[in-house]
Formats: structure tokens, sequence, C-alpha cells
């Protein structure tokens, strides 16, 4: 069973979200958030899988709640969908350098919706390549520059190269085709980059990979 927190200041947006997510058999609310500060306290006590989170919200505002989350090594297994009316570049950079998992404007179609949160409890990352490649473009216009990519440990040639592909917006089909090999050792190559780096899910790969100089903007033309 998938355990659900909602955080959302409205309380109808709330109640679609609860009443599409109850209806479904591995899916239950665990608990609803009506701002940031409530959003925190409650994932702590609660401890659920996925906390469908709104940007804007009083007292404290998704990101920084997210912050928090994501920040506590106790919710390390909490992923973290953030959810607002506009699908903002700003926003975008920011979710993902918060820590959570994927994006999703609340307009979104009801299975889509459904869709994420089964996908982040995999370790999939809700990022469309066209997103990946504004959030590429967005470190380049704010990173003073890449790290070495010393810093990416005991990964093998394979996994950095697979880490590249994920970082251009690749899914596991594309990585295997691209590769030559199957999806299964594709998705294994991905799952054990992430654990050897220690991120959370696919999304802080995006993040890492630009961040140690696997990935530049100009290889998205």
């Amino acid at each position: 069973m998938i355990r659900v927190v909602l955080a959302d200041d409205q309380m109808l947006v709330r109640a679609g979200f609860r009443a599409l997510l109850a209806a479904q058999q591995d899916i239950e609310v665990a608990g609803e958030a009506s701002d940031g500060e409530e959003a925190v306290r409650l994932v702590g006590e609660l401890r659920p899988d996925v906390v469908l989170m709104d940007i804007r919200m009083p007292l404290l505002d998704g990101l920084a709640a997210t912050r928090r989350i994501t920040g506590d090594e106790r919710l390390a297994g909490v992923k973290v969908v953030m959810l607002t009316t506009f699908e903002l570049d700003e926003y975008v950079f920011e979710a993902i350098r918060s820590g959570a998992s994927g994006f999703l404007v609340k307009d979104t179609e009801p299975d889509e919706l459904l869709r994420a949160v089964r996908a982040v409890v995999e370790g999939d990352a809700l990022l469309s390549p066209g997103v990946t490649r504004r959030l590429i473009a967005e470190f380049a216009a704010r990173s003073k520059g890449p790290a070495q990519a010393e810093d990416l440990g005991e990964l093998t040639e394979r996994e950095r190269e697979v880490m590249a592909l994920v970082g251009i917006g690749l899914s596991n089909e594309e990585i295997a085709r691209r590769l030559v090999v199957s999806p299964l050792t594709a998705k294994t190559h991905v799952s054990r980059t992430i654990i050897k780096l220690g991120a959370r899910d696919r999304a802080q790969l995006v993040v890492l990979a630009y961040e140690s100089g696997l990935v530049r903007p100009g290889w998205l033309g």
C-alpha cells in the first residue's frame, strides 16, 4: 500500500485529490496538511511514501517544507512531488534542488497523477525531457562551473555513461536502445549509480550529472 500525505492550503483541491487517490486499491491518504509547517510535522509523524506538496502555502511554502523533509535523514524514504498551478521554470529548478522527486501542474490528468505517485515510489523521476532541458540550462546560467568528474567516486565507466544519459532526459528504454542493452540492464545501471552516489532518486541524478561535468547544455541541441 502506497501511503500519501496531501499538503495544499485549498480544501477543495485536497478533497479532489483525496477522492481520486482513495479510490485506488494500492493507495491510501495517510494525512492532510493546509500549510507547510503542518506538512513537515505530519510527514515526520506518519512517514508516508509520497507527499503531494503545493508550492504556495501559508506559514511555510512548499519549497521550504520540502527542504526540511528531504534534509531529515529519518525521512530518506519519503518522496516529494511538487504541485503548482503554473509550470514556471524557476519553480522547477528550485523544486529539484530542494530534493523533490517530481513536478506536476495541478491540471494534470487523473491518470497521470496516479502514474506519478506510483512512479516516484519506484524511484523514477517526474521530469519530462523538456523539463530536463530547461533544468540543465538553468544550471548553466547559475553555476560558476562544474565540479570535477573525480567527485563521482567509484562509478564505473558504464555507470558514468548511463548517468550522463539520465542527465539529458533519456528513459531506461531509451538508454537501453542507445547502449544496445536490455531495459532491465539499463535500469540496473541506473539503480546502482543512485546507490553509489547516495542520491535520493533519478531526479537528483540529473542535478549531479550536470554538477559533475558529465552533462553540458550543448549536448541538448
